[in-house]
């Protein structure tokens, strides 16, 4: 059994219900929940557009990494995301979505394919990866930089807006989620 750090992000349309159907989809196809952050409001990251709301997401799952990247990438295609990141010149170009699901961590592994990073090459970089992943796992030590969420925060020159969003549904649905599967 690995533990599997999530990043989820939506800023299409009903952006709750994306995020709240994709934890659903997460719990019964990926592996057990274990813990949802707070979710988290920001500004769209390197493009003008609305705002995001973000969450993380522990779980255990006895899935490789390649199939949770699958697996993934067909729940977000469930729920509507037709659009991936394009890359012009070397340069990521973003775009609006109905819902984004990144594969933070995967136990302590190192993985560099051509269609899988992880842990993800970004994640150091964005305050809404880190301060909702704080609140998951303060001093899980990343396997590259070899510094805990907290010391990656500290570093982090993203300076965006990102604070709680006022309406969080995550403690109630964790608790509905763990015990459907008892």
């Amino acid at each position: 059994m690995s533990i599997v750090y999530l990043s989820l992000g939506s800023n299409k349309e009903n952006r709750l219900n994306y995020l709240k159907f994709a934890i659903e989809h997460i719990n019964s196809e990926l592996g057990d929940i274990i813990a949802i952050s707070d979710i988290w409001e920001s500004e769209s990251w390197n493009y003008s557009d609305n705002d995001y709301l973000n969450l993380t997401i522990k779980l255990k799952s006895e899935l490789t990494p390649q199939e949770i990247l699958k697996k993934t990438q067909n729940i977000e295609k469930k729920l509507g995301r037709t659009n991936k990141t394009k890359f012009i010149n070397g340069k990521a170009k973003y775009s609006s979505r109905t819902i984004d699901i990144d594969i933070l961590f995967y136990d302590n592994e190192i993985i560099n394919s051509k269609n899988l990073i992880i842990p993800h090459p970004n994640l150091h970089l964005r305050m809404f990866v880190l301060k909702p992943l704080l609140q998951i796992t303060s001093e899980f030590v990343h396997p590259i930089f070899k510094k805990n969420i907290k010391q990656l925060i500290k570093e982090c020159k993203d300076d965006g807006k990102i604070e709680i969003f006022k309406e969080n549904f995550q403690k109630e649905l964790l608790f509905n989620l763990q015990n459907s599967k008892k």
